[in-house]
């Protein structure tokens, strides 16, 4: 049972015990409510969800959600998480039961955010990030079923768009940035080794290793709040050590030499990532390339790698994947325009069982 009271200031307060989450009773108190009515609303609402009643609100599961992944996810990662669902799903969801949304009332908020005219990558971003607070109330709070997987998918993953160069593209395009060392280099090494943006920035020099020919991919710089942060990589997988061709360590070397007064703390490069996508702009423009993101080097780096039949397990490795699984949803249109040479190969390869 609940107690009210209206404390000196006019504002009104609750106290009332509960159980935890390990059975134990526990008293709650809690000041600056407008009216009696304002603190009973929230007292009940509190209960429900730490007993875990699918009758609580779904911003109190959101914010159970929150609570829970924010010590798992990077910075930049949770505050883009939580700027897509405050913009286009709290608006929609805030005050509505749990129990109350069904399939039916997820397509019409999905008919809603269609009319916004986003890309079909970014639909199904939103519809993504929805899908997994109904996960995470399945997993934690027994609800029966994800009403998202009931209602279907929204847009589409981008897929077959990923934008590519070839080797001799970039030959082209590092020769139109050659007048710019430091943008050279840190392309050139993205090309050859797939790394992310924010591991490229990260890099210090001792992550070189000329002896045993290796890059170390330890953390990634993201910049958040306009601060520049270095963490771990997302996953365990994205510590890796990279093995660096002949010619891409002689590139580094020359690189390096280069780099008059840096310790083997001090960052490989210091440009920023807005910058690297100003300068892929210019570059290909000046080389009459079609023109990618920064990040599609990485996807350039899987397509010689795939085109050279390196085996899918060592590209799922150097690219940090977790599982091969994520390299093959990711790239799956290269693998099957590469599939379409088998029966070449095969033709090329028959006897006829004969000797």
């Amino acid at each position: 049972m609940a107690s009210f009271k209206q404390e000196t200031n006019k504002k009104w307060s609750v106290q009332f015990y509960y159980k935890d989450f390990t059975g134990k009773t526990q008293r709650k108190h809690k000041y600056g409510f407008n009216t009696k009515k304002d603190a009973k609303l929230w007292a009940e609402e509190f209960i429900r969800r730490e007993e875990g009643n699918i009758n609580m609100n779904f911003e109190s599961l959101y914010e159970e959600y929150i609570s829970d992944i924010s010590q798992d996810l990077r910075e930049s990662s949770l505050k883009v998480k939580k700027n897509i669902v405050e913009m286009y799903i709290l608006r929609y969801f805030r005050g509505i039961k749990l129990s109350k949304i069904d399939s039916r009332f997820i397509m019409k908020w999905q008919v809603e955010i269609k009319k916004r005219r986003l890309s079909d990558s970014y639909l199904s971003t939103i519809n993504s990030q929805l899908s997994a607070i109904f996960n995470y109330a399945c997993r934690v709070y027994n609800l029966p079923n994800n009403p998202c997987k009931m209602a279907g998918t929204m847009g589409r993953k981008r897929k077959g768009n990923i934008g590519i160069w070839s080797q001799e593209d970039m030959d082209a395009f590092l020769e139109a940035v050659s007048d710019k060392t430091e943008i050279r280099y840190a392309f050139f090494l993205m090309y050859w080794t797939g790394i992310r943006v924010g591991e490229l920035l990260a890099l210090t020099v001792s992550d070189l290793d000329f002896d045993k020919g290796t890059l170390s991919i330890t953390k990634s710089l993201n910049r958040t709040g306009g601060r520049d942060i270095i963490t771990p990589p997302k996953t365990e997988a994205g510590i890796r050590t990279i093995h660096l061709p002949e010619f891409v360590l002689a590139e580094m070397k020359e690189y390096c030499d280069k780099l008059y007064g840096r310790t083997e703390s001090n960052r490989l490069f210091t440009v920023t990532k807005s910058h690297l996508e100003k300068e892929i702009k210019r570059g290909a423009g000046i080389a009459g390339l079609k023109r990618i993101r920064v990040h599609d080097l990485r996807h350039s780096h899987v397509s010689i790698l795939i085109s050279r039949g390196v085996n899918i397990g060592v590209i799922a490795k150097r690219l940090g994947h977790e599982s091969i699984r994520t390299t093959l949803n990711t790239y799956a249109h290269i693998f099957d325009e590469d599939a379409k040479k088998v029966a070449e190969i095969l033709d090329n390869g028959y006897t006829g069982g004969n000797e």
